[in-house]
């Protein structure tokens, strides 16, 4: 069944609570820590560590940090070891979003139900806060120690990723009436995938697997970024919605899903949080 938790019977449903419980449990664990690695409010210069938190606080749904986590352990990694690195992941998401809804880049006043960083406070102040948000996930990630984790990550969210694709965006919005597919898959791909790519790849860099497994954890992160961003679109009826509808976007979704699946046959029976976890990111509704 596509959707094992709707099957009839308790067994779906237990699985589906596990992975609900489980995305509970590691929120509360990546909040406590971030709570411990950003500067308080009252440290200098205490307004911008107030914008920072302001930021952080409260969060999303950490799914980014959370699937960094669940890889690693799926690598069979254990301990705290990754939570550094789940938390730079968080970080730089939030960095993105606060640069986002500048008035220079989307313009929106709100965020996750309440005023955008540069609203609340101002722009500069939210510039600065992205900026330091941004620095402290490099911090952290070279604690580790890892180079080729700092690289990574840097190419990841830099003009080939992240960055490129929100170039891209903008110049599309001012440029083209109807973005054509190929620049939606471009644009999609690096400013949400790319971060979910590594947000996987990380982990497993961290346990040291091998090539076949990294690549696996990249092609299946990549996947599922883009799942979330249809499913985004789905919520919002924006985007992929616009172009192709409802239905050929539910069904895409639900085809890379099925991709993203594939990729982790290469883990054997240790694939089925994560697994549970892209369902949970197909059937959300906001």
């Amino acid at each position: 069944h596509v959707y094992p938790w709707l099957s009839v019977g308790l067994e779906g449903f237990g699985q589906y609570m596990d992975i609900k419980e489980y995305l509970a449990g590691k929120k509360r664990s990546v909040d406590k820590a971030l709570d411990e690695y950003l500067p308080s409010a009252a440290t200098k210069p205490e307004i911008v560590h107030r914008v920072m938190r302001y930021a952080v606080f409260p969060g999303g749904k950490r799914i980014r940090p959370i699937l960094t986590i669940a890889g690693f352990e799926m690598c069979g990694g254990k301990g705290s070891s990754i939570m550094p690195v789940a938390c730079a992941i968080e970080l730089i998401h939030t960095y993105t979003l606060i640069h986002d809804d500048l008035p220079c880049m989307d313009d929106d006043d709100f965020r996750r139900g309440r005023l955008s960083c540069h609203k609340k406070f101002n722009e500069s102040l939210a510039l600065l806060a992205g900026d330091g948000i941004l620095t402290l996930s490099f911090e952290l990630l070279s604690e580790t120690g890892n180079a080729y984790l700092v690289s990574e990550v840097s190419k990841a969210i830099g003009t080939r990723g992240t960055i490129g694709g929100q170039v891209m965006d903008i110049i599309k919005q001012k440029t083209d009436r109807r973005v054509k597919r190929r620049d939606m898959d471009y644009i999609t791909g690096n400013k949400t995938g790319a971060l979910f790519e590594i947000a996987l790849r990380a982990a497993g860099i961290v346990k040291g697997v091998e090539r076949k497994k990294l690549d696996a954890l990249g092609n299946f992160g990549r996947c599922i970024g883009f799942t979330f961003q249809l499913i985004d679109d789905l919520i919002d009826k924006d985007g992929y919605v616009r172009v192709y509808g409802v239905n050929h976007t539910r069904k895409m979704a639900e085809l890379l899903n099925e991709r993203a699946n594939s990729y982790l046959s290469v883990f054997g029976n240790r694939a089925g949080r994560l697994s549970g976890i892209t369902e949970l990111i197909l059937q959300r509704r906001s």
